[in-house]
């Protein structure tokens, strides 16, 4: 009788579990496709729904279709992943309940070969960190009539933690697309007044004339985000572990459920 109560528990919180990441999948698809499809009335309705100028860099046309891919790639993997969990406690199938515990602990597998990796071989994982990102910068980063997404993270990211590039402000010179803005610095490297999603300087020389005193020029954002993980690793550590209890509780469901029907 208890086991029966426990397979009936474990069948309604995985069909609650994949349910919201059902529909969380769905709304990424849906979103994704429309981007993807119909560029212009996404332009539109941001324009009708806020003048805020900050929401409006994310209407540049690069963008969009960047995000639109992203959200389709992210939407479609969540969406089957949880149809699969959903509909195999549902109607009770063992072959997608079997499926799914194995996409699961495949994905759990991954994270903690990465995280294992990047802790035995730390000085070679720096290294290809800090040569990705860089590449990130030499490939994709641009001005800001032509910005894509990769630029407007970098300008979020440099903006939010006060650093440039990801040593310094050199790392710019390797972008053949920033070089013909003609300046030293982007603007986010600058110090900023007001709203700082806004990308204005507080002195208007600095892009030309980055200093110590007008920028933050000489401070890279991989020290800068390595920082802040280091002082809020309690915080980074509780994510982690929530994310990974989720994922350990969805494969512990699955499993007792699919081993019930088999039996």
């Amino acid at each position: 009788m208890a086991a029966d109560c426990g397979i009936v528990v474990a069948k309604y919180c995985l069909k609650l579990f994949n349910f919201l990441f059902f529909i969380a999948g769905a709304i990424l698809l849906s979103v994704g496709f429309w981007l993807a499809i119909d560029k212009n009335s996404f332009v539109r309705l941001l324009t009708k729904i806020s003048q805020d100028t900050t929401l409006h860099q994310f209407s540049q046309p690069t963008v969009i279709e960047q995000a639109s891919w992203i959200l389709i790639a992210a939407g479609g993997f969540v969406f089957v992943l949880s149809c699969l969990g959903y509909c195999g406690a549902y109607q009770e199938s063992p072959f997608m309940l079997g499926t799914y515990s194995i996409l699961v602990v495949a994905i759990l597998a991954l994270e903690i070969t990465a995280a294992g990796l990047a802790i035995n071989y730390k000085t070679e994982a720096d290294t290809n960190t800090r040569e990705f990102l860089k590449s990130t910068i030499s490939k994709y980063y641009a001005t800001a009539d032509k910005a894509d997404a990769v630029t407007l993270m970098w300008n979020y990211l440099m903006a939010q933690f006060k650093c440039c590039g990801v040593e310094n402000y050199r790392d710019f010179s390797l972008s053949e697309k920033w070089q013909l803005s003609n300046k030293v610095v982007p603007n986010a490297c600058c110090v900023l007044e007001g709203d700082i999603q806004l990308f204005k300087p507080k002195d208007p020389a600095c892009p030309d004339r980055p200093s110590e005193s007008n920028s933050y020029y000489n401070k890279g954002c991989y020290q800068a985000l390595y920082s802040w993980v280091k002082t809020n690793l309690d915080l980074v550590i509780a994510v982690c572990l929530s994310l990974a209890s989720i994922q350990v509780l969805g494969i512990i469901f699955a499993c007792c459920l699919c081993h019930k029907l088999g039996g």
